[in-house]
């Protein structure tokens, strides 16, 4: 009897569980559990390449990368934002300097497996201007935005008008929230409410509509339904599947709503979550390589960066 990865991952615990009870249990095994004993994961995991459209310093990079060989991520985008969770630290251009540096140090360390991505604080427009110049002199090749202002902000636009003029992606930390209570971010912003929503992305992807927008982390414990549907019609607005979040369909629905050339792998540091999100879909095989590694380098390569 044969039984699909989908089924396997799903029932993992279970089976995990029976070995735990020991051996008089597994005397009762039926065809299904013998199957998912003799299922091979890793080699499941290794037989697609895989680019990580979505990954941050580690305070160990050396583990990082261990990780990612072993779940054959051959590439990983790397950007450092500035966060500022508490609502009171420094957010300024000396700051936006200091975390593209680490950046900018990792790539040049590790050339063959970072692709760097610079951040910024759009309010201040001169600066943002000249740090763009600075990091793309230093091998940076796009831009990843955070929470200082809304992507829709016509304080924005200077910023967005660069980067489409460098043919780079715009990738925005965004978030469309159901959790936390149960409220949607949408109607209560809560502690960061300069957050980017759906609507916020496609408001301005419709008005710049040669730009490249990546929206982050569909995994990362948002709406993803509302999202996807939101992003539906917005062909140049792409998705990630980052983040912890292990609800099930997830890369599914992205798939129905938005196609399967919109979606890019992401971990955002979940790299088991990532890989098994991925695997446990019912996309097929062309689909699944597309998304851990062909849709994210056809990206790059629109902006004549990256060559596979």
């Amino acid at each position: 009897m044969k039984i699909n990865r989908r089924k396997f991952i799903k029932s993992t615990s279970v089976s995990a569980g029976a070995i735990v009870l020991g051996s008089r249990l597994s005397a009762c095994a039926t065809d299904s559990e013998q199957a998912m004993a003799e299922y091979d994961l890793m080699k499941d995991v290794l037989k697609y390449r895989k680019f990580d459209s979505h990954v941050h310093p580690f305070d160990k990079t050396e583990k990082q990368l261990e990780i990612a060989d072993r779940l054959g991520v051959l590439k990983l985008q790397l950007s450092n934002p500035v966060t500022n969770f508490s609502g009171s630290e420094p957010e300024g251009p000396d700051v936006v300097r200091k975390n593209n540096d680490v950046v900018i140090e990792l790539v040049r360390k590790y050339p063959q497996r970072y692709v760097g991505f610079f951040t910024l604080n759009p309010l201040y427009t001169r600066e943002s201007l000249e740090e763009i110049k600075r990091c793309t002199d230093a091998g940076l090749i796009g831009y990843k935005g955070y929470i200082q202002i809304k992507l829709n902000d016509p304080v924005y636009y200077p910023v967005i008008e660069k980067l489409i003029e460098l043919k780079m992606v715009i990738y925005m930390h965004t978030y469309t929230q159901l959790g936390l209570g149960g409220y949607r971010m949408k109607y209560d912003t809560g502690r960061f409410p300069n957050t980017t929503l759906a609507e916020d992305m496609v408001e301005t992807a419709t008005r710049y509509p040669e730009g490249i927008f990546h929206f982050a982390h569909l995994g990362g414990g948002g709406d993803w339904e509302y999202q996807c549907k939101t992003l539906k019609h917005c062909k140049n607005i792409y998705v990630d599947t980052g983040g912890s979040n292990n609800e099930d369909n997830i890369v599914d629905f992205a798939i129905k709503h938005l196609g399967e050339d919109r979606i890019f792998f992401g971990s955002d540091g979940a790299y088991i979550h990532a890989v098994g999100r991925v695997l446990a879909s019912r996309a097929t095989e062309e689909q699944k390589k597309k998304i851990f590694y062909d849709n994210y380098v056809k990206i790059l390569k629109m902006g004549g960066r990256y060559v596979d």
